[in-house]
């Protein structure tokens, strides 16, 4: 689902020295999360309908999420700085763009939405996930999206993109089963003009690609049997007839039809080392949260009842809504 590529996690981990002030949120270094600064967030992302009615009767839960993501947010901030790197607003444009995949943007942003997701929320999360690559690249940790590397790993999976090309052409009777048969064999090409003598829900116009797994039933057997460019006849009355197919072999899509897929793959390995030299900056920042918001429980920052709660943000390249 297009929005999956939208979405974050935020988890959160790790111990730091005792800091608390009743009008500050969360430490995150030497950075301050205020509790004016927090409830500013809250509101911005409520003025949202959509979201606001997801937060219904869970401000609580709600607001933990908010400081989640602005602790989250500082820590790719310093972590940008110290690997000297810049993701533009125009990069982020462009990513949330890819992501679409000329879906319909109100729609996307709609959805997120209704799972509490803001639209400030959503640009964040496509920088954060740049900025993962631009500090894996700029450590030298993004050979994976190299040409080289990129066409070297198409080698190695094409195999498993190979598709049975094939049409079949429903006749009334065995006789012009045969004689239509006899002129594929003689002249693959005329598969077009023969398929427009015999139109119907059984005939299909054109030769068509599918993966193994999802052959015609009645027909895989002889399909995934026939020589490449031959034909062959089968008896299906439930079809009107009988059934010729023609099976042209196995094609395989160029490497510069699957390198988007082969991108993202590479993208998501990339991401993963930047995933980890952030965490660095997260041990090294320390993080502690004010314990009116909660403390940590298996990652997740949730109710508290009292004590001062230091955190450190896990990250994660997809995002899923917190744990209810």
């Amino acid at each position: 689902m297009v929005v999956s590529g939208f979405l974050l996690a935020v988890a959160v981990t790790g111990l730091t020295a005792c800091r608390t002030s009743p009008s500050v949120a969360a430490y995150v270094g030497d950075e301050q999360i205020s509790v004016s600064e927090l409830e500013s967030a809250v509101d911005d992302r409520l003025a949202e309908p959509e979201v606001a009615a997801f937060a219904e009767g869970q401000e609580d839960e709600f607001t933990r999420r908010v400081l989640g993501l602005l602790v989250q947010e500082e820590v790719y901030d310093a972590a940008a700085e110290r690997y000297d790197v810049r993701v533009t607003d125009a990069q982020v444009r462009a990513r949330i763009d890819e992501l679409l995949g000329g879906e319909d943007e109100d729609d996307v942003f709609g959805q997120l939405a209704e799972q509490g997701i803001g639209r400030a929320d959503v640009l964040e999360n496509v920088r954060q996930q740049l900025v993962r690559r631009e500090i894996a690249e700029a450590e030298g940790g993004a050979d994976a999206l190299s040409q080289q590397a990129l066409r070297a790993r198409y080698e190695e999976v094409r195999e498993t993109l190979g598709q049975v090309s094939f049409g079949y052409i429903t006749v009334p009777d065995d006789a012009t089963a045969q004689a239509v048969v006899a002129q594929l064999n003689a002249d693959p090409a005329a598969y077009p003009a023969l398929a427009a003598q015999y139109p119907g829900a059984a005939t299909t116009p054109a030769l068509e690609s599918r993966a193994p797994g999802e052959l015609p039933a009645v027909l895989a057997e002889g399909i995934q049997a026939a020589e490449p460019g031959t034909a062959f006849a089968t008896p299906v009355p439930e079809a009107g007839g009988v059934v010729v197919t023609f099976v042209e072999g196995v094609v395989y899509p160029s490497f510069e039809e699957v390198r988007p897929q082969l991108e993202d793959e590479a993208a998501q390995a990339v991401e993963a080392v930047g995933d980890e030299l952030i965490g660095t900056v997260r041990e090294d920042l320390g993080v502690t949260v004010n314990p009116r918001y909660g403390v940590l429980e298996e990652g997740r920052l949730v109710p508290a009842d009292g004590g001062v709660v230091d955190i450190l943000g896990d990250d994660d390249p997809e995002l899923a809504a917190p744990a209810e």
